[in-house]
C-alpha cells in the first residue's frame, strides 16, 4: 500500500510540480476514492477527515500547515506507487486536474461522504469526522456504473 507522500509527490509532479495545499487534498481524496472504485482498495491507509473546506487527511496536512503552495520536494523522495495505483491516479488527474481548489471543494461539498460525515455539524465549524471509506465507495461506484449505463 503506498504512502500519502507517495501519492502527493506524484500528484505533484504530475502537475506540473506544485500547486494549492486545498487542491492537493481534495485531489489526493478523490484518489483514494476511485481506488476504492477501481482497485477495490485503499491507496491509502490514512483517515480522511470532513474538514469545513472539504476533505482533509490530517497526516498530510501536518506535512504541509501553513503553506499555501505546496511542492513535490516537500516530501520524501521514496515512492511506493504501483502501475496501476499510478494509473488510477492518473486518471483522477485527468477528470479533476483542471478544477480548482474551490471548484473541487465545493463539488466535494455537494457528495454524500463528505456530507455525511459532516451531518449534525454547523456549516463552517471544525470537525474530524472521518469520511467513511464504505461511504466513499458505494457513492463513487454509483457515479461510475451511471457513467457506464449512459456511454451504452
Amino acid at each position: 500500500m503506498a504512502h500519502i507522500y507517495d501519492v502527493a509527490r506524484y500528484i505533484l509532479q504530475r502537475s506540473g510540480g506544485s500547486m494549492s495545499a486545498m487542491k492537493l487534498q481534495k485531489l489526493c481524496y478523490y484518489s483514494q476514492a476511485w481506488s476504492l472504485v477501481f482497485d477495490g482498495e485503499k491507496l491509502f491507509d490514512d483517515s480522511i477527515q470532513a474538514w469545513a473546506n472539504g476533505p482533509v487527511v490530517r497526516s498530510l496536512y501536518a506535512q504541509h500547515r501553513g503553506q499555501f503552495t505546496v511542492d513535490s520536494t516537500s516530501f520524501p523522495a521514496k515512492s511506493r506507487l504501483t502501475d496501476g495505483e499510478t494509473a488510477t491516479i492518473d486518471a483522477v488527474l485527468n477528470s479533476y486536474g483542471g478544477l480548482t481548489a474551490t471548484q473541487l471543494s465545493n463539488l466535494t461539498h455537494n457528495e454524500e461522504p463528505w456530507l455525511e460525515a459532516r451531518r449534525g455539524v454547523p456549516a463552517g465549524a471544525r470537525s474530524e469526522a472521518e469520511i467513511s471509506p464504505a461511504t466513499m465507495l458505494e457513492f463513487y461506484q454509483r457515479q461510475h456504473d451511471a457513467a457506464v449505463d449512459a456511454q451504452r
